[in-house]
């Protein structure tokens, strides 16, 4: 994700990072070059490059403007839920390590590091579920967050946030059997618990579920065969600044075409997605906190003000 504040004008127009430009810009070329070519043949050979009337191109943009409009807000909904998701996921995971930390009562054999154990189940829930929905598979920083016997029978799991869900509601439940807590706290302890599911759940429906494929060859399709015969429309009308023209008006439809693919898969790791690791990393140094536990380190944007 880029994080970094709007700046000004001038500067907004020249700004690299963060932009799709840099994705559509060997397009954008062609374009131009494409609509010089028309230009230049259109007074060689008036017979061969005919003007098409440019009142078809204004019906075609409008609805082409109204579609990519409804996919973009589309788009815009799977990143904004997967963002509500993951604020959800920062409430209750403190939530649950605030009830765990002072409802748990420790004795001389149920001591403070042993107590840390339950917290530290959730720390390990909220990486894993990152390196899920990014399909990574290293999870040795997740090591230390877990006993041996845990970590080993993970590793041989599929669904492995499920399963240190499922630790972590056997580890409430030995509590409750020690008589550290009694049933009614065990039912809240539990309701949180039941949160984590949900964003968890939630998170995999966003993955799993896209934004029907056709939308996008309809999209792509439309966007690339408009863009490369308006030169033929406008070329009457505004003679030699017509490929300046054309390719302004390309990048406009291209690029909203490109947002629309970033932004509908909101866990990925390009620019414009959500910060996960940062999340994780915000989440594991609040609980470290609560639970007197060594602090993590945070992550902060680079130079190019990206944060992952």
């Amino acid at each position: 994700m880029i994080v970094r504040n709007k700046k000004h004008i001038l500067q907004m127009l020249f700004i690299w990072k963060g932009s799709v430009l840099k994705k559509i810009f060997p397009t954008l070329v062609a374009i131009f070059i494409f609509s010089w070519i028309v230009y230049f043949a259109h007074y060689h050979f008036p017979d061969v490059i005919i003007p098409l009337n440019v009142g078809a191109f204004a019906l075609v943009g409008i609805s082409l403007a109204i579609f990519l409009g409804f996919c973009n807000s589309a788009a815009y909904d799977r990143f904004w839920e997967g963002r509500k998701q993951w604020g959800s996921l920062v409430i209750h995971s403190r939530s649950l390590a605030f009830q765990i930390q002072n409802y748990i009562e420790e004795n001389p054999q149920f001591t403070k590091k042993e107590k840390q154990e339950g917290i530290k189940l959730i720390i390990a829930f909220c990486y894993l579920l990152n390196k899920q929905l990014r399909e990574k598979v290293d999870y040795e920083s997740v090591r230390q967050y877990l006993s041996p016997e845990v970590y080993e029978t993970m590793l041989t799991k599929k669904f492995k946030p499920a399963y240190i869900l499922n630790e972590l509601t056997k580890w409430i439940a030995d509590q409750q059997k020690a008589g550290r807590i009694d049933t009614i706290m065990q039912s809240k302890i539990d309701d949180n618990i039941g949160e984590l599911s949900i964003v968890l759940g939630a998170c995999e429906r966003i993955v799993h579920t896209k934004i029907p494929f056709v939308y996008f060859v309809i999209l792509h399709r439309t966007v690339y065969v408009y863009c490369f015969i308006l030169p033929f429309g406008l070329i009457d009308l505004i003679i030699w600044t017509m490929p300046f023209f054309v390719t302004f008006v390309a990048y406009t439809f291209i690029a909203l075409d490109a947002v629309v693919a970033e932004i509908a898969e909101p866990f990925g790791e390009e620019e414009n997605d959500l910060a996960l690791d940062q999340m994780c990393a915000n989440i594991a140094y609040s609980l470290s906190e609560i639970s007197d536990m060594p602090l993590p380190e945070l992550i902060t944007p680079d130079k190019n003000y990206i944060v992952r």
